[in-house]
Order: structure tokens, then sequence, then C-alpha cells
């Protein structure tokens, strides 16, 4: 079996990282631990890449990750507009046409300030700590392939995952 120590021309492939003897393999590339960690790089993009979660939410939910953020924070409770403008990062104008539109579907509701009759407080109904809840599976459920492999396997993952966690910054 290969490893990270043969030589590529071993494994069946030029220096330029393509099956042997092509030339379409990447510039700079390098045999040894450098080409396999790039192979494992290149995997995890590629797995990550392929679950499109976004995606998902888009065709399933007909959500972007910043509405889905928003009804995410009222399941904890009511916001102003003026907060949620500062959650989705936009002005006031467009947070309420945000909120606009999630009342359109049903999602929230307005309702009088308790302390302020100026403003309003922005609800969850019903409807959307429903799509909120289908929102997080979507976003946080293992993919398939994940959810498929042995105790074993999982543990071996998590812990090589955990190696990839950045240093926690000096104090």
């Amino acid at each position: 079996m290969p490893t990270a120590e043969t030589p590529s021309a071993d494994r069946g492939q030029d220096t330029a990282g393509g099956p042997a003897g092509s030339t379409d393999g990447p510039v700079g590339s390098t045999d040894g631990p450098a080409d396999a960690a790039t192979l494992a790089w290149t995997a995890m993009q590629a797995f990550v890449t392929a679950q499109d979660r976004r995606g998902r939410l888009r065709d399933e939910l007909d959500l972007g990750p910043l509405r889905l953020e928003l009804l995410l924070r009222l399941a904890d409770g009511p916001m102003t507009l003026r907060e949620i403008a500062v959650l989705i990062g936009a002005d006031p104008p467009s947070a309420t046409l945000a909120v606009d539109k999630m009342q359109a579907r049903g999602f929230v509701e307005r309702t009088p300030h308790p302390d302020d009759n100026r403003r309003k407080l922005v609800h969850l109904t019903p409807a959307g700590r429903v799509a909120a809840r289908a929102g997080h599976h979507v976003m946080t459920d293992p993919p398939p392939a994940i959810a498929a492999l042995s105790p074993a396997d999982l543990a071996r993952l998590t812990d090589l995952l955990a190696l990839l966690r950045p240093e926690p910054p000096a104090p």
C-alpha cells in the first residue's frame, strides 16, 4: 500500500500530482507529507462541498442562512427591529423588509412593545418554530456518510478532527 513517503512514480502519479505521464497536476506540488496533506485537504473540501447545506436550506425551506439565523434567535425570545438589524448586519429599513417577507410566509408576527408603543417586537409563530427546527436539522444533522460510520470509526474521526482545532490565543 502506498504511503505518504512512497515516491509518486511508485503510486502511479507523476511529480505534478496527476496520473503517471500526465501534465495536468497542480503547479508546484511535491511528494511526501505535503502531498499527503494536499490529498487529505482536497478530500475534506470535496466532502464538505458535496453536502451543500445552504442549497438544501434554500431548496427545502426557501430560506437563506441569515433568515435561518433570525428564526433561531427569535426562538429564544422576541426581538425589536433594531436588534434584528444588528443581528443580520443591515440597516433598519432592510431589516424591516426581511421581517415583512418572513411575516408574509407566516413565520413571524409583530406585536406592540410593552414599554414603548412606538416600537414593535417580532415573535416567532408556530410555523416559524417548525421552520427554525427544520432549518436547524438541515444545517446540523450529520450527513449519511458520517452517520453510517461505526462507533470505532466515528471515534477515530473525532480524534483526528480534534487535532485540527486551532490553538487558543496566547494570553
